[in-house]
């Protein structure tokens, strides 16, 4: 049995989750998320827990068995909390600004990057240069921090460029100029 897949999904109140023709729904004080699943896979409800089981022992199904509960559980968790991550921007000269629903970004190239946040998602910038991103859907928030990232990638040497708040930067020695 799957290790992830065997663990019941708890379900709070105020959230509503259904199951019809191959979609599961989570309804909740934040929002409205639907995913389709595999037929192999089954759900049963038990009050406040949600329990997940397969249909057999085959490789292909025991995945889809762990991946459909986590992806129940992280659409329980969007609706009643949400999700966020954190960007980091550091270099000289280098900062953001919120226009609207743009986000405007001064990299260090010849012109200003203008980034469209996208529809159900928000973004919010601090102080410190720090960028945070969050939503209800919790790949959707990781796929747009990782194109904001993409945008400056942090180098080695000094650090520059745009990283993740609990990332860190393996950094290298650069040149001595003594012979």
């Amino acid at each position: 049995m799957s290790r992830i897949g065997k663990i019941p999904v708890k379900v709070p109140k105020g959230v509503k989750v259904t199951f019809n023709d191959e979609v599961m729904t989570v309804e909740g004080p934040k929002g409205k998320l639907t995913q389709k699943y595999h037929p192999v896979v089954k759900f049963e409800n038990k009050g406040d827990e949600i329990i997940v089981s397969r249909d057999n022992d085959e490789k292909q199904i025991k995945a889809y068995h762990g991946l459909y509960r986590c992806l129940l559980n992280n659409m329980i968790h969007g609706v009643t909390s949400g999700f966020s991550r954190s960007l980091v921007i550091s270099g000289v000269g280098f900062k953001a600004e919120l226009q609207g629903k743009l986000l405007v970004l001064s990299l260090g190239y010849s012109s200003d990057i203008y980034v469209g946040v996208p529809e159900g998602l928000s973004a919010a910038i601090d102080a410190g240069g720090k960028i945070v991103i969050s939503g209800i859907d919790k790949q959707r928030v990781g796929e747009f921090a990782s194109q904001i990232r993409k945008l400056r990638l942090p180098e080695p040497y000094k650090g520059k460029g745009i990283r993740y708040d609990n990332e860190t930067i393996k950094r290298k020695v650069g040149k001595s100029g003594v012979k």
